[in-house]
């Protein structure tokens, strides 16, 4: 199970126009927000990269409307972990557990994905938190991570495992969110 004080949040490149193109769009945002409300409850360290924002724009602004303080991570490889600034940030917060959201499925987050299981990091893939620009492509991404060690999970099993039990007072904010 995940663990608050081992887990970090990753978000990858929900933005611009590539962000428009993506298959289920709506439901693939609607979740992300979700999620970053919920973890900044649980004051879970979030990190956010952009692939090459000055071609393919900025953070969706309803996903920066959730991170202020957080800025962007920029990238030009797909993998995350492939940009030093990503690996210096991840690696100084000293946490194992990676929730992973984004796009593309099948290109940045699959690569992410593989590098960070590759150097002992154990990735919960949020799969109704990522999308490609084809259902097959989103598809062929997340059963691939799986078949690489991901655990795959969903925007409210992560919620509400981190949440533990509806005796926390934080539970209230947590029911607010998901309905």
């Amino acid at each position: 199970m995940i663990n608050n004080a081992d887990a970090v949040f990753v978000i990858v490149d929900i933005q611009g126009s590539l962000a428009q193109v993506m298959f289920d769009k709506e439901n693939l945002f609607a979740n992300a927000v979700k999620l970053i409300k919920g973890l900044k409850i649980l004051n879970l360290p979030i990190i956010i990269t952009e692939q090459i924002p000055q071609k393919l724009g900025k953070t969706l602004p309803q996903i920066a409307a959730e991170l202020e303080g957080v800025n962007p991570i920029t990238k030009e490889s797909f993998s995350c972990w492939g940009e030093n600034n990503f690996k210096k940030k991840l690696e100084g917060l000293n946490r194992r557990q990676v929730i992973l959201i984004g796009i593309e499925c099948h290109v940045c987050v699959y690569q992410t994905a593989l590098d960070l299981i590759s150097n002992g990091y154990t990735v919960h893939l949020v799969a109704d938190a990522v999308s490609s620009r084809t259902p097959e492509n989103r598809q062929i991404g997340i059963d691939a991570m799986k078949s690489a060690g991901a655990k795959i999970t969903s925007t409210e099993m992560v919620l509400f495992e981190l949440l533990r039990t509806a005796a926390d007072p934080r539970a209230k904010e947590f029911f607010k969110i998901v309905k």
